[in-house]
């Protein structure tokens, strides 16, 4: 069940409201992508408190006002990742897609998500490897490979 501003682990209680929404949309997102609850919830926790510490006070209300609906995401049936624990290690990859540019993990069946905008697709694909300890890799529109980002395990 996707944690809410009403139902969240304890260990969030003492952040802030803008943190604590930012590591619960965190942990529901890693858990979709098939993370384990009890290393879900230290890195989101981590990924949450870096954030509040780097952004900006427009992007610290838009969190704020983040309604439960949001954080818990989509339906079962309408999840980004399926709950396939071995994509957990693999790359994400911004690729060419017909409705603009999407963010699919290596080998996975489909894209976590699709952005009419490339820097959009490049962000989120970013956001996923950081937090996955894996690697973003940014293709051309021709399929070929444009750039590669690593980021270390956080686990």
């Amino acid at each position: 069940m996707p944690w809410d501003t009403e139902n969240y682990p304890s260990s969030l209680k003492n952040l802030n409201t803008p943190t604590r929404k930012k590591a619960i949309d965190i942990a529901n997102a890693m858990i979709d992508e098939g993370y384990d609850e009890n290393r879900a919830i230290p890195i989101a926790t981590t990924q949450a408190k870096e954030w509040y510490d780097n952004a900006g006070k427009e992007e610290i209300n838009q969190v704020k006002q983040m309604s439960d609906q949001a954080l818990k995401g989509r339906d079962e049936e309408d999840k980004q990742y399926e709950n396939r624990p071995e994509l957990l290690d693999k790359g994400e990859h911004v690729i060419s897609h017909e409705d603009g540019w999407a963010v699919k993990a290596e080998d996975a069946k489909k894209p976590s998500s699709v952005f009419e905008k490339k820097e959009d697709a490049v962000k989120r694909a970013k956001e996923i490897a950081e937090n996955k300890g894996t690697q973003a890799i940014i293709h051309k529109e021709n399929g070929s490979i444009q750039e590669k980002k690593s980021y270390e395990s956080k686990s």
